[in-house]
This record gives structure tokens, sequence and C-alpha cells, in this order.
């Protein structure tokens, strides 16, 4: 992966976690300042996983993508919304983890 594909992934990571955040606090989108947040925020994540898909497979962005997004919406929701996730969600997300990492380290998809 080239460094430029690996900013706006990690870009596109971060802005998803702000904007599903965003979400949960719009509270259905009757709260302005996180509604407009959580719209921004998508745009952003989307536009910047357009970059990477110019050199990385698509199924691997999305793997990227949506189990970083996962792992970090969870710490993001103990912390800021007092949610608690049981062991087989804590299980669950380190077998997201695990696949993650396989897919980085081992994968010819990436292109290392």
């Amino acid at each position: 992966m080239n460094k430029e594909a690996l900013v706006f992934l990690a870009i596109a990571i971060v802005m998803e976690v702000i904007a599903t955040t965003a979400l949960k606090s719009s509270d259905s989108f009757t709260r302005l300042i996180p509604s407009v947040i959580c719209i921004a925020g998508y745009c952003i994540a989307f536009w910047c996983l357009t970059i990477p898909m110019r050199s990385i497979p698509t199924g691997i962005i999305y793997a990227i993508w949506s189990g970083a997004g996962i792992v970090l919406i969870g710490i993001v929701g103990w912390l800021v919304h007092g949610q608690r996730l049981d062991f087989p969600a804590m299980a669950g997300i380190g077998l997201i983890i695990a696949g993650v990492i396989i897919i980085n380290l081992f994968s010819k998809s990436v292109g290392h």
C-alpha cells in the first residue's frame, strides 16, 4: 500500500467514527450540531475512501475500514456514551482485529 492510500484510509476511518458518534448524539437528527457533524463526517469519510480505491482492492479497503471502525466505535461508545460490551461482543471484536491484522500481514491482495 502506498502512503497516500494509507493516510486517506486512516482519515476515512477516523471520520466514520466521528460521524457515527455524532449520529448517536444527534438523537435521530433532532439536534442540529451533532446532525451536521454526522452528515459532514460521512461525506468526508466516503470521499477519502475513493483515494485508496485507486490502488487497493475494494474488499480489502472495506474490510480494514469497517473492522477498524467497529473496534473504535466500541471503544468510543464505552468512553463517550457509557455503553458496555459483554464477553461475546469483546471476543467478536477481538476476532475482527485478528482479521484485519491477517489481511495486512499476509494477504497478497494488499500489495506490500
